[in-house]
């Protein structure tokens, strides 16, 4: 019974998708959104090092400012630059200054096979009083909202909606293959990080993302409800009813061992009664609403991909 209960909350979650999928403009977060990763490679001819993070937090200020979620790990995708000094002079002041012209062109691709989907260059000028203050004022005069850039990063997010939905049964077939492998965590990452705007295939990813989930699930039950019974069997204190009560508390109720979890609970909580008189702090979780079933499936791939390496150097050859 419980099984079909998850069941039709499981099919309740996915039309609410699909109807998140519908207002996708209306989201105030990054759920289902395009998402692109700035990156700046390690040199660029003639940028001071110093001006390296200025220009990734303007590629990260144009990816938010035209309705992309700028990824906070490694994506697929990319938004890169390449700077090229026009002009530097020193100015006719007192003091003289630096003034710097430089052309900057922006680029978005797929970092993984590069493949280059769009660029478009800006002239940006700036004064400073020595080269590397020139240069980064020029950096500051980017406009993240100029209509170029804006076509630019459409025009990017038109590649990426058309590789999702040319590459869809790929990437459902290597997701599938990643959970045949019990590699849950990074299948679940793949198939949530299809955005809403490739809207068929972001229903079929949907779609398979419950199976897998409830696999994982029932994985970390087992595992978990192992470990607490060690561990209260060997202690069969107070503290070990602690270590074990944070572990149980931790297990989806949604989890094919839940019934066993809810025993040991039970078991645990009477003899801490016994033992030391006074009621047990660990509460089991709750059965969860559509909203945090969603948020579950969500918050897995998000932890897979802030897990995944910090410093990835992506393939922009020829881009440039």
């Amino acid at each position: 019974m419980k099984k079909s209960i998850f069941n039709i909350a499981l099919a309740s979650a996915l039309l609410l998708f699909s109807g998140i999928s519908a207002n996708a403009q209306d989201k105030k977060d990054d759920l289902g959104r395009i998402a692109i990763t700035a990156w700046v490679p390690d040199q660029i001819e003639g940028m001071p090092a110093t001006a390296k993070n200025s220009l990734a937090n303007k590629l990260t200020q144009v990816i938010n400012s035209n309705g992309v979620a700028a990824s906070s790990f490694n994506s697929r995708f990319v938004l890169t630059a390449n700077v090229t000094v026009l002009t530097k002079d020193l100015t006719a002041t007192a003091p003289p200054m630096q003034a710097y012209t430089l052309d900057v062109t922006l680029y978005i691709g797929d970092g993984f096979d590069g493949t280059l989907f769009a660029s478009q260059s800006v002239q940006v000028k700036g004064v400073g009083q020595n080269e590397t203050k020139a240069y980064m004022a020029a950096l500051k005069n980017i406009k993240p909202t100029d209509p170029s850039l804006t076509a630019f990063v459409e025009k990017g997010k038109q590649k990426i909606i058309e590789y999702y939905n040319s590459k869809c049964d790929f990437i459902i077939k290597e997701a599938n293959t990643l959970a045949s492998q019990n590699k849950y965590e990074e299948a679940i990452f793949l198939l949530t990080s299809v955005p809403d705007a490739c809207a068929q295939c972001y229903d079929k990813a949907i779609a398979a993302v419950g199976p897998m989930y409830q696999k994982m699930i029932d994985r970390d039950c087992k595992l978990k409800l192992a470990e607490a019974n060690n561990i209260w069997a060997a202690g069969q204190s107070v503290e070990s009813a602690d270590q074990a009560g944070a572990i149980l508390s931790s297990i989806e109720p949604q989890s094919s061992c839940y019934g066993e979890v809810k025993a040991l609970s039970n078991k645990i909580a009477a003899r801490v009664k016994e033992i030391d008189a006074r009621e047990w702090k660990y509460i089991l979780k709750d059965q969860e609403q559509k909203s945090e079933m969603i948020k579950a499936y969500r918050d897995v791939g998000v932890a897979y991909g802030n897990g995944q390496p910090k410093s990835v150097t992506y393939n922009v050859n020829g881009w440039w």
